[in-house]
């Protein structure tokens, strides 16, 4: 789930047209797989230089493409996570990176 001081920010109006703003830009495919040469869908877009209470209100952290990054599930855990972490079966993420029952 996002974290309390970031829940108003991931539901503006100015994230909400970032984030579709990005995905376009990128087409659409995880990033991170494209890289190794894999097509799969993104699901996340995540934040590089992730959103603390300190940045929250810096849109260079907060709304800048440069900071962001269009990733599918396995990736985004693996970026939170490291590689070893399995997400169970019956949890995935939301759009706005909220862990949530299938």
């Amino acid at each position: 789930m996002a974290k309390a001081y970031a829940s108003a920010f991931y539901k503006s109006k100015q994230w909400l047209q970032c984030r579709r703003s990005y995905i376009d830009t990128v087409g659409g495919l995880c990033e991170r797989c494209l890289e190794a040469g894999r097509y799969k869908p993104g699901y996340i877009v995540h934040h590089v230089e992730y959103i603390t209470p300190d940045n929250i209100n810096n849109p260079e952290i907060t709304l800048s493409h440069s900071n962001l990054m269009y990733v599918c599930i396995e990736c985004h855990n693996t970026i939170h996570y490291g590689s070893h972490t399995e997400l169970r079966e019956e949890l995935t993420f939301d759009e706005e990176g909220n862990l949530i029952n299938r």
